[in-house]
């Protein structure tokens, strides 16, 4: 992933004159991330922003994807928007803005787009579905997660310079966006059924990355394997 040579081996202590090294533990970080973090101490002092993005992603995903998965009803949907407005939305978002600071384009550009995605459904839902005529309703989600799924297919190319699970991650995001966006448009539940399953196996991902960014953190070094993909 990573141009910079001095990465600790997975499992291995930082060494104590690196105590305040690029953070390696960042799966969304590139080469000029871990670059810039190498080259600023006040970069380096701000806490890794990414378990806190990846949590929000994560619990956010798993409350739709129940609903998606049939395992728990549609008429509990409103269940999650809450959650969907301040955790996947507004923490999600900050989250990215930390990233930002961080000089971490990947992470910033993916926290703050889905941050934004999250918000933007909480809205749609709360505010402007009941605009919709009914017989509309499967085209305008359909194609608004279709052009999550495009967006998400560019973040799949980006993070093959990321990490292994990360890349994963994203490949079966992609995945589930696209047959959530068929689904919608083509009234096909089975189609929105297999999004929802696979958006449960996304959450489960997002969640083992960010257990191993702070595990990482308070362990001192990494417990959980996230190599580099390349």
């Amino acid at each position: 992933m990573s141009t910079v040579t001095d990465r600790p081996p997975a499992g291995r202590p930082i060494p104590p004159q690196r105590e305040f090294a690029a953070d390696f533990n960042d799966p969304t970080a590139g080469a000029v991330a871990l670059s810039r973090e190498l080259a600023s101490e006040n970069v380096r002092m701000i806490a890794d922003p990414a378990p806190l993005g990846l949590a929000a992603f994560a619990l956010t995903t798993f409350l739709l994807s129940l609903v998606n998965a049939g395992i728990m009803p549609k008429d509990a949907e409103p269940v999650m928007l809450g959650v969907a407005l301040a955790y996947g939305g507004v923490v999600q978002l900050l989250a990215g803005m930390w990233e930002f600071r961080k000089g971490n384009v990947f992470g910033a550009t993916a926290f703050t787009s889905y941050g934004a995605f999250w918000l933007s459904f909480w809205a749609y839902v709360a505010f402007y579905a009941k605009d919709v005529p009914a017989a509309s309703h499967g085209q305008a989600a359909g194609w608004f997660l279709m052009a999550w799924s495009i967006f998400t297919t560019l973040m799949v190319i980006a993070s093959l310079r990321t990490t292994a699970v990360l890349a994963g991650l994203f490949a079966i995001l992609n995945v589930a966006f696209y047959l959530l966006s068929f689904g919608a448009l083509a009234s096909n539940p089975d189609l929105t059924k297999l999004g929802g399953i696979l958006g449960l196996v996304a959450a489960a991902v997002a969640w083992y990355l960010c257990l191993a960014g702070v595990m990482a953190s308070t362990f001192g070094r990494a417990i959980l394997p996230n190599r580099p993909l390349f």
